[in-house]
């Protein structure tokens, strides 16, 4: 038995739950790249302060949950704990914004990392399908990116969610909001950590989840109450679309998500199945996030969805997706050379289209049937010396048993037949 496992708060992903993963991420994925996002990579780690000046000095993600690394020659990395800041970075770099077509539509999809504690639904490596959509400036645009994530989640048959919906102003309102959210806070018991963390950005005190700072918020001064009249038309116009597409949403007038960057728009989906760890992707409008990071004003909007969390909302709601089968077809050779001839056969069904696999390494057709029922092939390819003397293999159908002789050479037609 190995001595070595998998490091605390991550897992590997294995057969056959592996293709359910995959099935979420194209899901996701899917109407983002029918809405004309293209896809895009960017490194797992970057400069450690993109992510310190872009997601914010005082959020947990950068005082204690970025994996920071030296490099042999002194340059300072995180793993990217989030995708944002990177894909915008990138964008940046390749001067796509200076094309001519704004917005640029991008989405991605990749791991991401945080030293976090580790429960179910909280892992340090995590997998996320994100979408971008830099340089425009548009209520309907935010709409649009809702809508998207929202059609994703529909896709898959959830159903037990939430759209949590609110504006954080802008540079014009927010201010003011800013010194009254902190003259209240002055008057709380708060521990000297909170009192820091709400003298660089109050606002995230809104985001504490313990208990002891929430009940002291009862009274908190509402951003919403201070948006400025450009603001609040913005957040009505965002209303109104999703409203006219049919996509419910809650207002949560605390909801600023663990991150700097966004202004106006934010929203959260929430899953009510998944106790404390309920939320299953998010995001919002960040309209001076490439200022941060030294570009130029690109307002800018978008989202990352989880697939951990995703998978496991599925879990709860009992949903079990319908998937295409690994194996269509299983070829059992009874000889030497009959395996010789199937493996041929194999291949050339395989080019053809059709998912096949051969008994490898079994012996007696008993074990090799028992693994073609295993494989969950709805055909199997039985062939034998006396079989391959006639021209023919025996194609037994494995959900009623009905075993038929089809003639070699015309296999892979009768196969596509039958819709494989």
């Amino acid at each position: 038995m190995s001595t070595f496992t998998a490091p605390k708060g991550t897992y590997d992903l294995l057969p056959p739950s592996s293709a359910t993963f995959l099935a979420i991420r194209e899901a996701i994925a899917a109407p983002a790249r029918r809405a004309g996002y293209g896809y895009i990579e960017t490194p797992v780690f970057e400069d450690v302060k993109l992510f310190s000046r872009g997601v914010g000095e005082s959020t947990d993600i950068v005082t204690k949950e970025m994996y920071n690394l030296t490099t042999r020659g002194g340059d300072e990395l995180a793993l990217r704990p989030e995708g944002t800041a990177s894909v915008l970075r990138a964008a940046l770099q390749a001067n796509l914004h200076k094309q001519g077509n704004l917005p640029v539509k991008l989405w991605y999809s990749g791991n991401y990392y945080r030293y976090e504690r580790a429960q179910k639904g909280r892992y340090r490596q995590f997998s996320q399908v994100g979408a971008e959509a830099i340089g425009a400036e548009d209520p309907a645009l935010d709409a649009e990116l809702i809508i998207l994530a929202d059609d994703a989640f529909r896709s898959l048959g959830l159903s037990n969610y939430s759209l949590l919906l609110n504006s954080l102003g802008d540079k014009q309102c927010r201010p003011v909001y800013r010194a009254a959210l902190i003259e209240f806070l002055s008057g709380l018991d708060l521990d000297e950590d909170t009192r820091r963390r709400a003298e660089i950005n109050p606002l995230r005190v809104l985001d504490d989840k313990r208990e002891s700072v929430q009940a002291q918020l009862t009274d908190a001064p509402m951003l919403r109450d201070f948006l400025c009249e450009d603001c609040k038309a913005y957040d009505e116009k965002v209303r109104e679309l999703l409203t006219s597409a049919g996509v419910a949403f809650v207002d949560d007038p605390k909801l600023v998500r663990g991150l700097d960057y966004y202004t106006r728009t934010t929203f959260e989906f929430v899953h009510n199945g998944l106790g404390a760890q309920s939320a299953i992707g998010g995001g919002g409008r960040y309209d001076g996030l490439s200022e941060m990071i030294g570009g130029p004003a690109l307002p800018s909007v978008g989202w990352a969805l989880g697939v951990d969390r995703t998978f496991l909302a599925l879990e709860a709601e009992g949903i079990a997706l319908d998937l295409p089968a690994t194996t269509e077809v299983y070829a059992v050779a009874l000889s030497e050379e009959a395996k010789n001839i199937l493996f041929s056969t194999t291949v050339e069904l395989r080019r053809a289209g059709v998912a096949t696999d051969l008994a490898f390494g079994v012996k007696g057709i008993k074990n090799a049937m028992k693994s073609a029922d295993r494989s969950g092939a709805r055909f199997a390819v039985i062939a034998g010396d006396r079989d391959l003397a006639d021209g023919v293999v025996q194609l037994k159908d494995m959900t009623t048993g009905e075993q038929t002789p089809v003639a070699l050479d015309a296999l892979v037609t009768t196969l596509k037949e039958k819709q494989l």
